[in-house]
């Protein structure tokens, strides 16, 4: 199925009037930064707009909530649109499927390759560095002016998804909107301390847990860390303050694929995939029920924390003998 056009989406929001937006799990800058700048939008329009999640946000990621996320599915009884945004399936919105198709209309806004055309209206590109870059067309469809807090959103999915524009996902287009943010007078430098630094103690002591177990494997080119509940719980820290750790595996020299494996709960393990130039973890992560990017993929599986981590590092393995 190919996809709708922008203003075909912007269309389908200006006509509703109260719209839910359903970033994934486990959320990240893109998921949150989109989602925001669609609800301050939407409000601005006049809308009744939210933003639906199950889980908390990042702690580093909150200063872009005024007002918009809840977790309360009756904050809107009976929605015209559903908006799913970085988000692929109803396994990244596990608990809140129901709600988000009890809306008259469904919308799917995301830019990764596994994702399949599965609402009444799409937009899928994984040539996309961000799903912020796809929300940023749709909003300049939808207002004739960003302001500046849209920016600051946008400018948190950007930076996030590509690594502060250093992953080889980083494209000329997320330079030229870059550009027309700072047009606008996003304070760029104020964002990036906000993302990049502000976080908890426990969140250097939790990564400091997870290295301590790496282990280098396939000659070097593999690398592989993981965590337990007992760690987590030992040191106080929330879910989201792991997200460092799979980034540091891949920065090895001389590895090319990394993975983190981590306990959600027992019997329940999620395993986050890195490749850095050479490989391609989406196809991995399909072949152990996941998905995503090339470069960026995830699974979950259910067994224990000791069977993950040697299914994931027989999978690396062999993935290195084929380079």
């Amino acid at each position: 199925m190919a996809n709708n056009t922008f203003k075909e989406i912007a269309e389908v929001l200006l006509k509703a009037e109260k719209i839910l937006i359903y970033p994934h799990i486990n959320a990240d800058g893109d998921t949150v930064g989109s989602a925001a700048a669609l609800c301050h939008t939407l409000r601005r329009l006049g809308k009744t707009a939210y933003v639906l999640v199950e889980d908390e946000l990042p702690s580093n990621l909150r200063f872009m909530d005024k007002g918009y996320f809840t977790f309360d599915d009756k904050v809107i009884e009976h929605p015209d649109v559903s908006v799913c945004v970085d988000c692929g399936d109803f396994g990244r919105l596990p608990k809140r499927k129901e709600k988000f198709l009890s809306a008259e209309t469904t919308l799917c806004v995301d830019h990764h390759g596994t994702t399949q055309n599965f609402c009444d209206y799409n937009y899928v590109d994984p040539s996309a560095a961000a799903t912020g870059e796809l929300i940023y067309a749709i909003i300049k469809e939808l207002v004739p002016e960003v302001d500046v807090e849209t920016g600051e959103a946008i400018f948190t999915a950007i930076t996030t998804d590509t690594g502060n524009f250093q992953y080889s996902n980083t494209t000329k287009n997320c330079h030229l909107i870059m550009a027309e943010l700072f047009d606008l007078g996003v304070d760029t430098n104020k964002v990036s301390v906000q993302i990049y630094e502000n976080e908890r103690p426990e969140k250097l002591m939790i990564t400091t847990k997870a290295l301590s177990t790496i282990e280098l494997f396939g000659g070097g080119k593999g690398a592989i860390a993981y965590l337990t509940l007992s760690d987590m719980a030992e040191i106080g820290a929330k879910p989201f303050e792991t997200d460092n750790v799979i980034g540091t595996l891949r920065s090895l020299a001389g590895v090319e694929y990394a993975a983190f494996v981590k306990e959600k709960e027992p019997g329940v393990i999620r395993v986050s995939l890195r490749a850095k130039r050479m490989g391609d973890v989406a196809k991995i992560a399909a072949a152990l029920g996941g998905g995503g990017h090339i470069k960026a993929a995830g699974c979950t599986l259910n067994m224990t924390i000791e069977e993950a981590t040697a299914m994931v590092k027989q999978k690396l393995s062999e993935a290195i003998e084929a380079l």
